[in-house]
């Protein structure tokens, strides 16, 4: 996960739900990065330092502001800022908390795939990449022979090992550049994933990511959960819970993830990052 102050009580309430549903809690090691060398001394993990001039270039504007900011793209780093020792990671968003043990989304196995997420494959898929993407020959040719479906970024099960031998940080980055460029997409971090790895993802049960909780991008009104069993609740989209429940304004489903909120019990964490 990453740590900043404007998403640090999401990452809190996150860990919190993990720990709480895990089955051998003393076997997870969570992995923070942040853009701050702060460390704080109450709490036991390990941090890694996200330099954002990585991505300062590579950066275009999207339509919503939290996703032009550097650290929504550590995900595509990870491979690099953690040790070659660490094999597969999970990643998840600070916005979402999970109600199951983890173990069970840790111990899918990948196969052949360098990731693993739940996949989406009655959204449309061309709604993700603007005009100027589809009309040019060349970049509409990167889905040709591929089954590509939508998955969202925000929970994956991923391969560091596969990943630092396919060197997918280098095909993510070219992919920025040529946005930079061009404006191929909207949507921050998100359409490079696809660009590369979709119809080559490990499908993960829809249960481990029942996403857009936090509605769109624009207005974030309420929404309801998608039919089916749930492991994991996550407030994608613009609406986030702790804002909503702070403005007297929640949404139904808002009072999921209250219970998770340790901010409402100690503002102590709140100071760790918003004095760096």
């Amino acid at each position: 996960m990453t740590l900043d102050a404007t998403y640090l009580r999401g990452s809190v309430a996150g860990v919190f739900s993990v720990l709480q549903h895990a089955s051998c809690p003393e076997n997870i090691v969570f992995h923070f990065i942040a853009t701050t060398h702060r460390r704080p001394e109450s709490l036991t993990f390990r941090l890694y330092y996200f330099d954002s001039n990585l991505v300062r270039g590579k950066i275009s504007y999207s339509i919503r502001r939290a996703l032009d900011q550097p650290l929504n793209y550590a995900r595509i780093y990870l491979a690099d800022l953690l040790p070659a020792t660490v094999r597969r990671i999970i990643y998840f968003d600070s916005d979402l908390i999970v109600v199951d043990d983890v173990a069970k989304l840790w111990n899918i196995d990948l196969g052949t795939h360098v990731l693993g997420a739940p996949e989406y494959c009655h959204a449309n898929f061309t709604n993700y990449f603007t005009r100027r993407f589809w009309t040019n020959p060349s970049y509409a040719a990167s889905f040709k022979g591929r089954d590509a479906c939508y998955f969202n970024t925000g929970v994956m099960v991923i391969d560091l090992l596969k990943w630092r031998d396919g060197r997918y940080t280098e095909k993510l980055e070219n992919w920025m550049r040529i946005q930079k460029r061009n404006r191929i997409y909207e949507l921050g971090s998100l359409p490079p994933f696809l660009l590369v790895f979709a119809g080559d993802v490990e499908r993960v049960e829809h249960r481990w990511n029942q996403h857009g909780l936090g509605g769109d991008n624009l207005e974030g009104l309420c929404r309801d959960l998608h039919p089916g069993p749930v492991s994991l609740l996550h407030w994608s989209g613009k609406g986030k819970p702790w804002l909503r429940i702070d403005s007297k304004k929640p949404c139904p489903l808002d009072s999921l993830w209250a219970p998770y909120d340790l901010f409402r019990h100690s503002s102590s964490v709140s100071s760790v990052f918003t004095d760096s």
